[in-house]
């Protein structure tokens, strides 16, 4: 990562824990974030609006009996949205602690603790076969690399929606739709899919 984008990071996370001094969590991590050394990320974190959220879900038609992944999950709204406006379960993955603590307690305040897990842990090295719906927000560099394990983990029919990248010209979008001037990028896994990483 670029040293600009990796201040970017570090300055965002800071003014996300500011935000959450006044509660007892909020210092710890406060303090917990200080004195760690911060994971070396390959995306910024830079929060999905939430318009864009719930275009995301509306695209892949989340509803209760979803299982949706979000890769990169960063605060886990996508997670914590799905679950509590459409009953999905969901997991959310991110590299950086901070990042999975707060989305942990933004699970717990939202009431939905019991159906939106949140853990740190490596997107590359994430089993998703049990997903219906596959969210990301990641970079094209990170998206292109992550298309093979979409493919041979994912079962036919699960859907994959991007915020803001696509995946090549090796899986052109089946929809795109803007929303405040971002766009929104949705695909499903093929047969033709799997039989390319076969």
């Amino acid at each position: 990562m670029k040293p600009q984008a990796r201040r970017r990071t570090l300055l965002l996370s800071a003014a996300a824990l500011g935000g959450m001094s006044m509660i007892p969590f909020g210092r710890a991590l406060a303090q917990a974030s200080a004195t760690a050394t911060p994971p070396r990320l390959d995306v910024p974190y830079v929060p999905t609006p939430q318009e864009v959220v719930d275009k995301m879900l509306d695209l892949a038609k989340v509803g209760k009996n979803d299982v949706l992944y979000d890769l990169g999950c960063g605060d886990g709204r996508i997670v914590v949205t799905a679950a509590k406006e459409r009953g999905a379960r969901g997991t959310g993955i991110d590299l950086d602690p901070a990042r999975i603590a707060e989305a942990k307690e933004n699970a717990k305040k939202a009431g939905v603790s019991d159906r939106a897990a949140f853990r740190v842990g490596d997107l590359f090295k994430t089993d998703v076969s049990s997903a219906t719906v596959v969210t990301l927000y990641l970079l094209p560099t990170v998206n292109a690399k992550l298309r093979p394990q979409l493919w041979k983990q994912l079962k036919v029919g699960t859907r994959v929606v991007s915020h803001a990248f696509d995946m090549g010209s090796e899986w052109p979008a089946e929809k795109t739709v803007e929303v405040d001037g971002r766009t929104i990028y949705y695909w499903t896994i093929t047969e033709a899919n799997k039989k390319e990483v076969a």
